[in-house]
Order: structure tokens, then sequence, then C-alpha cells
């Protein structure tokens, strides 16, 4: 597939020198704004895909009229969070 343009973006000139400063060794201004540009689409991918899933998750909820409370949830979280902490602090 032949690679196609992303339009030139004017940004001020202060942008501009900021993010030259944070460049890597190597790395290109043009290669910079693309991985930005692909994380950006990555995250609002998933995000996106998040939401459908929480509103796909309401919806089963309210036509079976089976909730589950926060507090049930928020417990189940922090059991899975001390497990996980005690975990690490063994191969730390």
């Amino acid at each position: 597939m032949k690679s196609a343009a992303i339009p030139a973006v004017r940004v001020p000139p202060e942008l501009r020198q900021a993010a030259e400063k944070v460049l890597q060794s190597g790395e290109t201004l043009s290669g910079f704004v693309e991985e930005s540009v692909r994380r950006n689409v990555e995250f609002r991918q998933t995000q996106k895909e998040f939401i459908q899933r929480g509103l796909a998750s309401a919806e089963t909820a309210k036509n079976s009229g089976k909730y589950v409370s926060s507090a049930t949830v928020l417990g189940k979280l922090t059991r899975r969070l001390e497990k996980a902490r005690k975990g690490s602090a063994v191969t730390a």
C-alpha cells in the first residue's frame, strides 16, 4: 500500500521548539508527529471500544434487571489489587 501524507499543521513556534527539544537521538520531527498520530488513533479506538462495551453491558443489565452494586465491584477490584501487590512484592 502506498503511503499517504497527513496535512501540514500550523502550530505556534513555541510548540515546534518544544517538540524539537524532546526528540530522541536520531528521531525526526516527522517521525515524532507520525508516532503521536498513531498513538492518538490507537487511544481513541480503544476508548471507543471501551465505551461500546460499557453501553452494551448497561443495556444487558437493563434488559435482565440484574445489576451488581458498586460496593461489590469495588470490593472485587480491591482484592485483585491487594493480590497483585502481594505478588509483585514477592518478585521485587
